[in-house]
């Protein structure tokens, strides 16, 4: 079996993908002959978190630490260079397909109570392809706890950039403000991007730049990807208000990827409040993101 456990495998026109049992996330996508998304093999674990889905948070938790409510919690150490909990507690737990067909599927997850997340929460995620528009993934999160619960969400595919080298790789950021980080990757506050060159308002090279910084970019957003042998449209809707860019020169050991992860709250928004969401007792929280092939 692979170390991802069960693979489901979609088709839809010239466009392929297989999800995967551990993790709930995406292994590859291609369309054609060509990879969309960087892929990693079946024995091989998701390299940086390559298409996990990042529930009940997404990025980083100063120390693993939070308050809610009047109480004091304290989640695992899963960052360990820098000492923080990091993409939640979904990432390694098997997720069940709740409905399969040839073009969809639908796989969920009960992230259990614990002592660091004493909650609720049942999350499940639709993968579907259109022949034509490619990829859509649409996230359902539900409360099924007698008490509220802090949430966050957000989703990490790298984009396969075609053989090319990131510096000759365009890229468009439709955002205003980067959030400026310690030496941990927490955020200490946000900058305006005019002027500086984290400014992708306009497309262009990336040339010496590497990142891994979060925008504030509210959807419905979208930011693209390109090469000159193609690239990669990914999409998100109202329900995510900041997004991540996170190159890697060779993910897994293979070729460059970037990786660009729609999500509803920048790190540490446990501590923080920026962009927290809150699920009352029966409440819930949906969002959309895809991806188009170019």
């Amino acid at each position: 079996m692979a170390l991802t456990g069960k693979q489901f495998t979609i088709t839809a026109g010239e466009h392929e993908l297989t999800a995967v049992e551990v993790g709930g996330g995406l292994r590859r996508y291609t369309h054609g002959e060509a990879d969309v998304m960087a892929p990693y093999a079946e024995d091989e674990l998701p390299p940086y978190a390559a298409g996990t889905v990042l529930m009940p948070w997404p990025n980083r938790l100063d120390g693993g630490r939070y308050t809610f409510a009047g109480k004091q919690y304290q989640l695992p150490i899963t960052d360990v260079a820098l000492g923080n909990a990091i993409h939640g507690l979904a990432r390694w737990a098997r997720w069940v397909p709740v409905a399969v067909n040839a073009s969809s599927v639908t796989l969920a997850c009960d992230i259990p109570p614990q002592a660091g997340w004493p909650f609720e929460l049942r999350a499940e995620v639709t993968y579907a392809l259109h022949p034509d528009h490619g990829l859509t993934v649409t996230a359902v999160a539900r409360n099924h706890g007698e008490t509220p619960a802090p949430f966050g969400a957000g989703f990490h595919p790298y984009l396969a950039l075609h053989g090319h080298r990131l510096d000759e790789t365009t890229l468009h950021v439709p955002a205003q403000q980067r959030f400026v980080t310690d030496e941990t990757q927490l955020p200490l506050g946000t900058q305006d991007v005019a002027g500086t060159p984290y400014d992708f308002g306009r497309a262009r090279r990336l040339k010496a730049l590497r990142m891994d910084d979060t925008f504030t970019a509210p959807g419905p957003s979208t930011v693209d990807v390109r090469t000159s042998s193609g690239g990669a449209h990914l999409w998100y809707d109202a329900a995510f208000g900041y997004v991540q860019v996170f190159t890697h020169e060779n993910l897994g050991g293979g070729p460059p990827a970037i990786a660009v992860e729609p999500m509803t709250c920048p790190a540490n928004a446990f501590n923080t409040g920026i962009g927290l969401l809150v699920l009352k007792p029966g409440g819930a929280w949906t969002g959309a993101w895809g991806i188009t092939p170019i």
